[in-house]
């Protein structure tokens, strides 16, 4: 009997911390608004802060999503890559989060071999808690034609390596 009750402790704890860790990490693939939309109820939810350092970003809907999270008074920072978000992309975002009083910055590349490398990172940090990563950029075609991946991962070990790696883009980046 004692055995059947410890088995039992045992096996609940490991399928209950199954099932916790599970809601920790959420998958999403594109084509599907369904990306873009955790993506933009994790911005609605957020409280202080969000950091963001991602390759291309034109998706409207996420700038905006972005703008009302700063006028209700959450602290944002964002890195571009310079040569995605340039003034030959009609389509960044730059100008529009500027000009809504998002901090914005260019990403300093890395040099070798006689070239200059990219900040092709994907990824944010919400409330320094909560990281949303994965192969798509914030653009339209990531979540309509392309297929790409998100992960939200809702767990703050995580979250505070990413926000060091965000910290040390942020002190190597450029205001335009």
């Amino acid at each position: 009997m004692f055995r059947k009750v410890v088995f039992f402790i045992i096996f609940s704890i490991f399928v209950l911390t199954k099932i916790s860790v599970a809601r920790e990490i959420y998958v999403y693939f594109t084509p599907s608004y369904e990306a873009l939309d955790a993506i933009i109820d994790e911005i609605n939810s957020s409280e202080k802060s969000i950091d963001i350092a991602v390759y291309d970003f034109t998706s409207r809907p996420i700038a905006r999503a972005l703008v009302r999270a700063k006028n209700k008074g959450v602290k944002i920072r964002v890195i571009l890559d310079r040569s995605a978000n340039g003034p030959g992309n009609k389509y960044t975002k730059y100008s529009f989060l500027k000009e809504n009083g998002i901090s914005v910055r260019f990403a300093a590349p890395h040099i070798a071999w006689d070239r200059e490398g990219l900040m092709h990172n994907k990824f944010a940090v919400i409330d320094k808690s909560v990281v949303i990563t994965g192969s798509a950029n914030w653009t339209a075609s990531a979540f309509k034609i392309n297929d790409e991946n998100v992960l939200i991962i809702d767990r703050l070990d995580i979250a505070n390596v990413y926000e060091k790696e965000f910290n040390y883009l942020w002190k190597r980046s450029t205001i335009r």
